[in-house]
């Protein structure tokens, strides 16, 4: 991944001034992401200590153990900037900061996306009313949306910027 070297709009920014505005732009993404991974990490950790989660099913514990492992993993990835900025501060290292931090950002929206939707699917599964083919529909559904929103969007914005002057 390269760092373009105009910013948008032709703005005018020295290098440096650049790659601190997309560190503080990803930093602001990071916490939104955090929160989100947070919160059903929380969920997840609080259900395997339920009265009823001795009576799920092998293949919902495994789908819950790799649920579990997937958000700490994207919780992992999300703090990964935190440290690479305090190890390599005053080092002019920022350019090489702001990649790394980038790609740990995409790989933990992955690992996130994975994690909730393994948790909706073993969720949907405990549902009386729905069946397990139900379940994976309904759970292709949300993760269909999630990529709707998260990936198709940005790669017709990226598409576009190519071909406008």
């Amino acid at each position: 991944m390269g760092i373009a070297p105009k910013g948008p709009g032709d703005r005018r920014e020295s290098p440096d001034e650049r790659l601190d505005r997309l560190w503080g732009e990803l930093l602001r993404e990071v916490r939104v992401a955090l929160a989100g991974v947070q919160l059903l990490l929380v969920f997840l950790l609080a259900v395997a200590f339920t009265p009823l989660f001795p009576r799920v099913g092998e293949a919902d514990r495994i789908m819950y153990v790799v649920s579990l492992l997937l958000g700490a993993a994207a919780t992992g990835a999300l703090t990964a900037p935190v440290s690479m900025h305090r190890m390599t501060r005053g080092r002019g290292m920022k350019y090489e900061a702001v990649r790394w931090a980038s790609l740990f950002t995409l790989a933990a929206l992955a690992l996130f996306a994975g994690m909730g939707a393994l948790a909706i699917l073993i969720v949907l599964r405990a549902v009386p009313a729905t069946g397990d083919t139900t379940a994976l529909v309904l759970t292709a559904a949300v993760v269909g949306g999630l990529v709707l929103c998260w990936v198709v969007p940005a790669l017709l914005m990226r598409h576009r910027g190519r071909r406008d002057p």
